[in-house]
């Protein structure tokens, strides 16, 4: 295997935690009643403190070669997930292809491809786990969804039903799905200044709205429209067994919604909002503007350097950091919550909160920090890095969850 990243991480526990009935420590949590909503208070675990769970010290599985096969030559990796036998299915979406490979990381088949035909793919956006062991992809500009057997044969397609009272259906975008099919969507943000997240049934159907959020918070600096506002709030949604889940980051507080609509839950972790200095914002520039072209003369980056600067500070800036960067439901429904990563501030990993399946806190992991999180399984994390050559890997690497 190539390109392998040697890191280990062995936690411990954290000093302010208290007992639970199996002997273990946790974080202290306090969980009340309020008209049928439950509300889970959490303490933050103290600093430096870890959860007693270890990643590592290396992946088990690496697929993708800087020169090889064609399947092993990964572009635009968008998801990965495994099947139930082990396999490993990468959407890569470069070719609009979903590639299966074995427990080994061995090239099986290819499934798709480009094009508007049954089971091909117009743009591979991402793969999701469907009721039956079966997959469903987005695609398309269109927000097509296929669903493929665990052989890779098209079985049906699909699109997200339009919603008479939703003039802005054409930008609903499916986001991830549960266990038996039912799916979590929302209007891109990108796209239009507020966000409509729905909840939709196995054909596409529409069964409950979970709101309307803020879009995409943008700017305009000389003339130009930004990418978005420096570290403005985002709106990240998660599966979480039977429930589905959204955290507007501009507070550390998750919303857990059930399939009719109604709140069935909420869980708020201790967190002191952290400002946003002058230090910040040069090292996030400076790393900003860090890649440009090989072949770019010395005169080119200098100039292209100097006004994506002044762009940059030119730029409205939120007055606080996010509290924390994106949500994830593991296979045993423990919901791991990203730390958010602070500008100029390097740590050798990425801290993740991880709560039970009731909300309560259990304490922080650190997942290597090379490592995009795509999947979380019972004992391991399915991701993929980049090499100093931005060759992309999908890896396994194992995760033991201690007591068990």
């Amino acid at each position: 295997m190539k390109n392998r990243i040697v890191v280990e991480f062995v936690v411990v526990c954290a000093v302010a935690c208290q007992e639970d009935p199996q002997g273990s420590t946790r974080p202290s949590s306090e969980t009340t009643d309020s008209a049928g909503i439950e509300i889970v208070e959490n303490a933050r675990p103290p600093d430096g403190s870890r959860l007693g769970w270890r990643i590592g010290p290396e992946p088990v599985v690496s697929i993708g070669e800087v020169e090889g096969d064609d399947p092993y030559l990964l572009y635009a990796v968008q998801d990965a997930m495994m099947l139930s036998d082990g396999r490993i299915a990468v959407a890569n979406s470069g070719t609009s292809e979903v590639r299966v490979f074995n427990a080994s990381g061995i090239h099986m088949s290819t499934w798709g491809g480009q094009g508007e035909g049954p089971g091909e793919f117009s743009w591979l956006r991402t793969i999701e786990p469907w009721s039956g062991d079966s997959i469903a992809a987005w695609y398309g500009p269109r927000r097509d969804i296929s669903v493929l057997d665990a052989e890779g044969n098209f079985g049906r397609g699909f699109t997200l039903e339009t919603n008479d009272d939703d003039r802005h259906s054409w930008a609903l975008t499916p986001r991830s799905t549960t266990r038996d099919g039912w799916i979590m969507a929302w209007h891109d943000p990108h796209l239009l200044d507020t966000v409509g997240v729905e909840i939709r049934d196995a054909d596409g159907r529409f069964r409950s709205s979970l709101g309307v959020y803020p879009g995409q918070e943008m700017a305009v600096v000389g003339g130009r429209m930004m990418d978005a506002i420096l570290f403005s709030v985002s709106l990240p949604q998660e599966t979480w067994g039977d429930l589905f889940v959204i955290g507007p980051t501009n507070r550390y507080e998750i919303k857990a919604f059930a399939r009719d609509g109604t709140l069935a839950r909420i869980v708020r972790r201790g967190h002191e909002p952290r400002p946003v200095t002058p230090a910040h914002i040069d090292a996030y520039v400076e790393e900003s503007i860090s890649s440009y072209p090989d072949d770019w003369t010395e005169s080119q980056i200098q100039a292209y350097q100097a006004e994506q600067r002044q762009r940059y500070r030119s730029a409205p800036v939120v007055e606080h950091f996010p509290a924390f960067a994106s949500l994830m439901a593991d296979a045993l429904d423990h919901l791991w919550v990203e730390e958010y990563e602070f500008p100029g501030e390097e740590r050798p990993g990425v801290l993740w909160t991880v709560f039970d399946p009731e909300g309560r806190v259990l304490g922080l992991v650190e997942i290597p920090k090379e490592l995009e999180v795509y999947e979380i399984g019972e004992d391991y994390i399915l991701g993929r890095v980049r090499d100093e050559l931005s060759v992309e890997y999908v890896q396994v690497w194992p995760l033991e969850r201690s007591g068990r």
